[in-house]
């Protein structure tokens, strides 16, 4: 065990040894967007330590300072909020009265210069929350491909809305329109990606933007700002910096936010939400608290179930909404599964972001390895053990991955959402137990079931169709593609995002109709042939 824990802490190593081209220089962030302006800040600024550890001369580990940023107060929060409400003007600004074809043109413009900014996101992923370089890699391209998608799709949405609809002696055009104000609030484990997924469609649909930068994962969007002011008219997106129990409160209880988009715990989004004045104007897009089930029946292939199980469970060190956070294992077939299970663990290879073929990294939060260890030692004093040899080893910030058997209903991991690399593993042996762990869980967004008994599983879907938002047949729980609907029942999610939903969650179907008489055909060929108005328009985009 010791030589164990040697190695992996031996995996943190003195900075003049890691590779010249991983290394990064500190990032002292001194400005912040407003209003179309690079203000400079001169206040409190937050350090930013890498979950990557450096030995230090006293033979303790540290973590690296990789830079700080500003923590801006209330009023800068209110400034930002000000440009925002006039950009927006009451729906007549520029940016939501402007034309779907001049907002892809803004929209391809981002693109472009945030493409010019891809090494340095890359690297800052990797030193600000210790994602791999090829997850790190992936998460920017990834979300440059939904971007793109997502104007593909508006294109979509708006030739459909380029015609007019008659009915009953009426003319209309049914077009959809912006909400007003949108604070976007994104998670550390895909800082980039899921923030994108709620502010792009957001944006591109003709809202005003307050973007709060996530906790951990917050320098990484620096380099973004100069191409969100040059490609966007001044006061469409705007960020806030700060303390999020200081800054955001503030801003929810003026009752001018329209749209709440927040990835994260259901504990701070419904505080946001009671802050609000005006429940009936405000409308929530929120993808919250997850604690994913898989279910592995005696009739399922062990091998599959557990590859893909660790997939689930392990991909970022399960820091994901969508990771199995609990297995059902059927009695007959646990000791089998579970030594397969405990073996292809201690197989992962453990190492720094860089380090070529890795699977387990270092954890960004740094309470996160006390949490893990109080988890293990909560449920060992309930009965259950550690199967795989190196379970719960701990070195500076990284975590070996734990399977822990038998947990019951007395652990905290029973229940709780770990957001880390524990594996609890459950015994079953009549299905209706999972089935009513699904029905008692306040969460409800997936569940994986492995079997290759076609009466079984059909026997599975149709109740857990109507307990979570998706059904995962021999395969991992995971948010992809990105034009699947992504959703969750209970206190998971709140709205649907997909390419085709974001879209749709961020904006109002509005229509422009008349009585279908002379005077009014005249008028509505005379407006659309002058090209007099944005939204009464028959113009295609190609």
């Amino acid at each position: 065990m010791d030589n164990f824990k040697d190695n992996l802490r031996a995996m943190f190593v003195p900075e003049a040894n890691i590779p010249a081209e991983h290394r990064i220089e500190e990032i002292h962030q001194r400005e912040y967007l407003v209003n179309g302006e690079l203000r400079q800040w001169s206040g409190d600024v937050s350090e930013v330590y890498s979950p990557v550890m450096i030995p230090a001369a006293d033979g303790t580990l540290q973590r690296k300072l990789i830079g700080t940023y500003p923590v801006c107060t209330e009023t800068e929060a209110m400034e930002a909020l000000d440009a925002a409400l006039q950009a927006y003007d009451n729906g007549r600004g520029e940016w939501p009265t402007m034309s779907i074809a001049d907002r892809i043109k803004c929209m391809e413009r981002f693109v472009y210069k945030m493409s010019e900014q891809r090494t340095l996101i890359v690297k800052l992923i990797m030193w600000e929350i210790g994602k791999s370089l090829a997850d790190a890699a992936k998460e920017f391209d990834r979300t440059v491909e939904y971007i793109n998608a997502t104007i593909d799709e508006l294109k979509d949405i708006d030739r459909q809305s380029s015609r007019f609809e008659m009915a009953e002696g009426l003319v209309a055009q049914i077009r959809r329109s912006p909400l007003g104000v949108v604070l976007c609030m994104g998670p550390f484990n895909y800082p980039l990606n899921e923030t994108f997924t709620t502010l792009i469609p957001a944006l591109i649909m003709g809202n005003t933007i307050l973007f709060k930068p996530p906790k951990h994962g917050t320098l990484l969007h620096y380099p973004l700002l100069a191409a969100f002011r040059d490609s966007f008219p001044k006061g469409v997106v705007n960020t806030v910096y700060g303390r999020g129990a200081v800054v955001t409160p503030g801003l929810m209880a003026t009752g001018k936010i329209n749209v709440l988009a927040f990835i994260g715990s259901s504990k701070v989004a419904n505080d946001l939400k009671k802050r609000h004045p005006k429940i009936n104007r405000l409308r929530a897009v929120l993808s919250l608290d997850a604690k994913n089930a898989a279910i592995v029946t005696k009739d399922a292939d062990i091998k599959l179930a557990v590859s893909e199980c660790i997939l689930g469970a392990l991909s970022f060190n399960g820091q994901r909404c969508t990771a199995i956070k609990v297995i059902f294992v059927h009695q007959s077939i646990a000791d089998d599964f579970l030594k397969l299970l405990a073996d292809t663990v201690e197989a992962m290879k453990p190492g720094l972001p860089w380090t070529e073929g890795v699977k387990l990294t270092p954890l960004p939060e740094p309470h996160k390895p006390d949490y893990l260890k109080d988890c293990i030692d909560d449920a060992i004093a309930n009965g259950a053990k550690i199967v795989n040899q190196h379970g719960g080893i701990t070195a500076g910030s990284f975590v070996f991955p734990a399977v822990v058997y038998p947990v019951n209903e007395k652990m905290k991991l029973y229940r709780e959402e770990q957001f880390g690399p524990i594996i609890p593993v459950i015994p079953f042996n009549d299905i209706e137990e999972p089935i009513q762990y699904q029905i008692d869980s306040p969460h409800g967004m997936q569940v994986s079931i492995f079997s290759n008994d076609a009466k079984e599983i059909s026997a599975l879907i149709d109740p857990f169709v109507n307990l979570v938002s998706r059904v995962n047949i021999n395969s991992q729980c995971q948010r992809g593609p990105d034009v699947f609907p992504f959703t969750g029942r209970k206190d998971s999610a709140e709205g649907t995002l997909s390419v085709h939903d974001a879209l749709r969650s961020f904006s109002i179907r509005s229509l422009v109709a008349a009585k279908l008489n002379d005077t009014n055909k005249q008028l509505i060929n005379e407006i659309v042939n002058d090209n007099d108005s944005n939204f009464l328009s028959t113009k295609f985009i190609l």
